[in-house]
């Protein structure tokens, strides 16, 4: 989860720059085409070492089970071209830093809506994310907070990141999740693709001219990352998940100093150290039982 953060903190760099040459729905479509197409290999090996294992043991192919897939890939696709789509759209109409703060509000949204459903929440898992929460704000911030059209756009980003999460952490343990990952980024690079012929003028020149952000946003951004997310969650919780997922704001801001050197404020650098204490809090209650809800201790997987 954590790299995954550094690998998404850096993107925001990729998706800053390509953004001068493309449209969004553009920069979409290619970076989840790449994305999807780099999974390719890794389902075809798992594929054949699976034939080889049950050709090695002679007990034949293994029968294919139903399962969720179909309903996973469907609706883990549609939440992360939401959240994408919106965040990509919102970001034209609001600063950089409101739209870092407002879609850093799945962190609270996650364990709020998992509660709302009877999903039993440990108190320091609340503490980490107004913690989290509060050093977001800081870190992204720079004024008077106001909602406006982006603000409003990328606060509905933010819900969808919501229902991502939950869904990643519902289904990946259910399904394979390769192929999950695989699937979601193709209706994503799809619905992407379908809009930006409609809605969008591009030619190859600042395709080209937008070759490198689109790559690392592609291939690491999306290849990598976001597979690792659905791999993580298979072990995470899904509020632990939002809260160290939401430390690619700080990453985001290292990578604008170190590759647009932007400069990180005394302010900004608090934010970012009330960021990690929150992500340490909500993992303290897997190894004391005095912070966990109800001071009982709880058994780790």
């Amino acid at each position: 989860m954590l790299l995954t953060a550094v690998i998404w903190g850096f993107a925001f760099v990729a998706q800053r720059v390509g953004m001068e040459h493309v449209g969004p729905f553009t920069f979409n479509a290619l970076r989840f085409t790449l994305g999807a197409i780099v999974l390719i290999p890794v389902i075809l090996l798992r594929h054949r070492n699976v034939l080889l294992r049950a050709k090695r043991s002679n007990l034949g192919i293994p029968p294919t089970t139903a399962n969720p897939m179909f309903t996973a890939a469907l609706l883990s696709g549609l939440a992360l071209f939401g959240g994408i789509t919106f965040q990509q759209i919102g970001i034209i109409y609001t600063t950089a830093g409101k739209a870092g703060f407002i879609t850093g509000w799945y962190v609270i949204l996650v364990p709020i809506s998992g509660a709302l459903w009877g999903q039993k929440i440990g108190i320091n898992s609340w503490l980490g994310a107004i913690l989290a929460t509060t050093g977001l704000y800081l870190l992204t911030i720079a004024g008077l907070f106001a909602i406006n059209r982006g603000d409003g756009l990328v606060l509905i980003c933010a819900l969808f990141w919501t229902v991502h999460v939950h869904l990643i952490g519902y289904y990946s343990p259910r399904v394979d999740t390769i192929k999950l990952a695989f699937l979601q980024f193709a209706i994503c690079s799809i619905l992407s693709l379908i809009i930006a012929l409609i809605i969008e003028t591009n030619s190859l020149s600042s395709i080209l001219k937008a070759a490198l952000p689109i790559l690392y946003a592609g291939c690491l951004s999306v290849g990598i990352a976001y597979t690792l997310q659905v791999v993580a969650q298979r072990h995470v919780p899904s509020s632990h998940a939002a809260i160290i997922l939401s430390l690619e704001a700080v990453f985001a801001v290292i990578g604008g100093w170190l590759l647009l050197n932007e400069v990180l404020s005394i302010i900004a650098t608090v934010g970012c150290i009330f960021m990690l204490s929150g992500m340490l809090l909500s993992q303290i209650q897997k190894y004391s039982p005095l912070l966990s809800a109800g001071g009982k201790r709880r058994g780790v997987k």
